[in-house]
């Protein structure tokens, strides 16, 4: 679990230090844009002039935000120290709660797996139905014209 936490910090860390020493040239590229766009960078930053610590922590725990979120406390100028402050705390209580779940439910993964592969045949089924309706359709309304 230590090298989850280490490993999960130096990623925060480094999304942290390329909004930091890059600023606003990195929101200029393509794959930044694509996550991060001008309405919801200017919606973070006004976020982090109000709320900067909450956010770092919240965000930690949220996917599709986090990588943004950490991107722009680089950007808006969080204090380092604040930042690895908190992004530490929130994954020293996130990680070890996922760790936890993962224990308590593992002995019921296979019965999941199980039941994924049943829904995966049934709606593999309805796909091959659905096309084989649509194709009918097709034929139909084409040998109709004249």
């Amino acid at each position: 679990m230590p090298f989850c936490i280490a490993g999960a910090l130096s990623g925060d860390i480094v999304l942290y230090w390329v909004g930091h020493h890059w600023g606003e040239r990195v929101l200029d590229w393509r794959a930044v844009r694509w996550v991060l766009s001008r309405a919801r960078e200017e919606r973070i930053k006004a976020a982090f002039r109000d709320h900067g610590v909450k956010i770092v922590f919240v965000a930690r725990h949220l996917m599709g935000i986090r990588a943004a979120a950490f991107l722009t406390a680089g950007i808006a100028r969080v204090p380092f120290w604040k930042f690895l402050g908190v992004d530490a705390g929130a994954a020293l209580l996130g990680i070890p709660a996922t760790f936890g779940l993962a224990f308590l439910f593992a002995n019921q993964v296979e019965r999941v797996f199980a039941d994924v592969h049943r829904v995966q045949r049934w709606l593999g089924l309805l796909v091959v139905v659905a096309l084989a309706l649509w194709l009918a359709i097709a034929v139909w309304r084409s040998s109709r014209r004249p």
